[in-house]
């Protein structure tokens, strides 16, 4: 089976957490900003797209040179082996970006780009007339960065965070891949209560159910490259089987989501039965400020209200004192919450043990990290 250099790409601020995830999977990695590089087969492609809960896309790096007229471009870009990937009736659009680089028009360079792959594959299938991209999609992404080119075919389709199961979201949704990497930096396990007092549509609680039982968070959900004509259907099924066979479904979790909008606390029970975890997350309509447990050495992961307007601002602000108030009592609990507010620690009322930058979106936001004292 053919090897192919891979990128799996990601939020900023994610890359060491979806390096773990590919050595944990087996794989030699190599990490940038923005994507870890590693190798596998048509196989390992299906297996990192159902597996990785941080990464974005699983991209096959086509070519990889320096380049810095569009003669060069196109030359280096017909000698690529277009064959081996793209059938005679594959649909191939080209995307492009470029920064600090002699070939800065991005329009030009997709255009030259998808003229050299016309031509290469014209030349190899003697086909005279226009290609009919009538069949599968086969989305390539030239990207351009001081002068060196990387072609790259995506295998993912929809990006990973698009698991599946949310029918629903709320006004500002956290995506699942920064929900699963907000759980993933915590210290929970699935023997630990976990609570989410801002739980929205359900994400947190959801991808942390997923994680405790080791349900593969592709398995609701279908990749581009199941669909080309490389794909061998008999080693996608014996994947998706061998992920079904990894999961634990007898794990008893303890997992709580509250949120104040008893709609949202109805949208979240209605995702959280589409991913298959109906009955395992207890959802319930309750303010922050009503918030009482006796429970011991549990975990609590938030995604407040940001309070980005100004007029905004202040709620948000009381929000996080209500929280700070709440939570003082529970010394045996680690607390963790993300917000683009940076005084967040003075209206919480303590300072963070730690804190990390990521961001959720284009928004640069900080995880504030209060570790407890566990009791044993």
């Amino acid at each position: 089976m053919k090897n192919y250099k891979l990128l799996a790409t990601m939020a900023s601020g994610l890359e060491s957490l979806t390096k773990n995830e590919l050595k944990d999977l087996g794989y030699d990695v190599q990490t940038e900003n923005g994507r870890v590089r590693f190798e596998g087969t048509f196989e390992d492609i299906i297996r990192t797209n159902l597996w990785l809960r941080t990464a974005d896309r699983i991209k096959i790096i086509v070519g990889e040179f320096k380049a810095v007229t569009f003669d060069e471009l196109f030359e280096q870009v017909k000698a690529l082996p277009w064959d081996e990937l793209i059938p005679i009736n594959g649909a191939f659009p080209v995307n492009g970006k470029s920064k600090k680089s002699q070939l800065h028009s991005v329009p030009d360079v997709q255009a030259i780009t998808k003229k050299a792959i016309v031509e290469k594959l014209r030349e190899v299938y003697h086909w005279r007339n226009q290609l009919p991209e009538t069949g599968a999609k086969y989305g390539l992404e030239v990207s351009i960065d001081k002068d060196h080119v990387l072609i790259t075919l995506d295998t993912t389709g929809d990006s990973l965070f698009k698991r599946g199961y949310r029918l629903y979201k709320g006004s500002a949704p956290l995506k699942e891949t920064m929900a699963a990497a907000l759980v993933m930096l915590t210290n929970w396990h699935a023997d630990k209560p976990l609570v989410d007092p801002f739980c929205g549509s359900g994400t947190i609680p959801i991808e942390a159910a997923l994680i405790g039982q080791n349900i593969a968070p592709g398995f609701n959900r279908s990749f581009a490259c199941e669909s080309w004509e490389m794909a061998d259907k008999e080693i996608v099924e014996r994947i998706r089987a061998e992920a079904d066979e990894k999961a634990d479904y007898d794990v008893e979790l303890d997992i709580t989501g509250y949120d104040i909008d008893g709609k949202m606390v109805e949208i979240a029970n209605k995702n959280a039965e589409e991913a298959g975890l109906a009955g395992i997350i207890d959802f319930k309509q309750q303010a922050v400020k009503d918030f009482k447990t006796e429970q011991k050495n549990g975990v609590m992961i938030g995604n407040p209200p940001y309070g980005q307007r100004l007029s905004d601002q202040k709620a948000a602000r009381e929000i996080y004192r209500q929280l700070g108030t709440v939570t003082k009592p529970l010394v045996t609990w680690s607390k963790y919450f993300i917000t683009s507010d940076l005084d967040f620690e003075k209206y919480y009322g303590q300072s963070a043990t730690k804190k990390r930058k990521l961001y959720n979106g284009a928004l640069r936001t900080d995880y504030f990290q209060f570790w407890g004292k566990r009791e044993r």
